[in-house]
């Protein structure tokens, strides 16, 4: 893939024998100017790192190589892995985070999608296969946020998203929520807090209301997205 900036960083150690790529993970790198991101995960004492970065006028760098085991993730868990770090890929983006309600580029999204499309051919992920870090670690992490247009991806065959439809006489089900929680890949049980995950899942996929509680739309898209990408 052309135009592609190398600038490597020290911050990676090797996959486990055997381990396939097989997620992306999306984050916000929340500083400014974008070198400063740069200079942090390039830091040996940051100990933290990401594949890629792409700043806001699209430029994509690279800081580690595919093949090795970027440190993005941190504590994470994913559709039953516990170390979302030894499977995934890491893209960093440009943007400020929650201190600001701009959207993304579209210069950036359109280098992303490039990027998206290289990788999932490259090492043959699913192309449904595109995560934020809140999806992750819902306990911890918000990025790439309620700005991220993950819309957008999944108008170009990217990431999950559903067709709205009206749903009549829908009675929720707690226990059926969590089973379509798991179902999509998120990690509901002792060790995780529901509301933090209802808020993940918002976060991403009912980005006007991110409250964390069960209330009918949230549970009505929860479904949709199941029968629309499950079935």
């Amino acid at each position: 893939m052309s135009s592609i900036i190398k600038y490597p960083s020290p911050n990676f150690n090797e996959r486990p024998k055997n381990a396939q790529i097989s997620l992306i993970i999306l984050h916000y790198t929340e500083m400014a100017p974008v070198q400063g991101a740069i200079d942090r995960l390039c830091d040996p004492e940051a100990k933290v790192s990401a594949h890629y970065l792409i700043e806001q006028n699209g430029q994509i760098y690279q800081l580690i190589e595919d093949k090795h085991r970027a440190w993005h993730a941190g504590i994470s868990s994913w559709q039953g892995c516990e170390d979302v770090n030894n499977i995934s890929i890491g893209i960093e983006l440009d943007h400020p985070g929650h201190i600001s309600s701009a959207p993304y580029p579209k210069i950036l999204m359109a280098s992303l999608l490039k990027l998206i499309k290289f990788l999932c051919v490259k090492h043959k992920i699913n192309k449904k296969q595109i995560w934020g870090h809140s999806d992750i670690a819902p306990d911890r992490k918000i990025d790439p946020g309620e700005f991220f247009d993950w819309q957008f991806l999944a108008q170009h065959g990217f990431g999950m998203w559903f067709e709205e439809q009206d749903v009549n006489d829908l009675i929720m089900d707690k226990q059926q929520a969590i089973v379509w929680l798991q179902q999509i890949g998120y990690e509901v049980d002792e060790s995780q807090s529901l509301e933090n995950v209802i808020k993940a899942f918002q976060r991403h996929f009912y980005q006007e209301n991110i409250t964390g509680a069960l209330d009918l739309k949230t549970y009505c898209r929860l479904g949709l997205l199941i029968q629309q990408n499950f079935r």
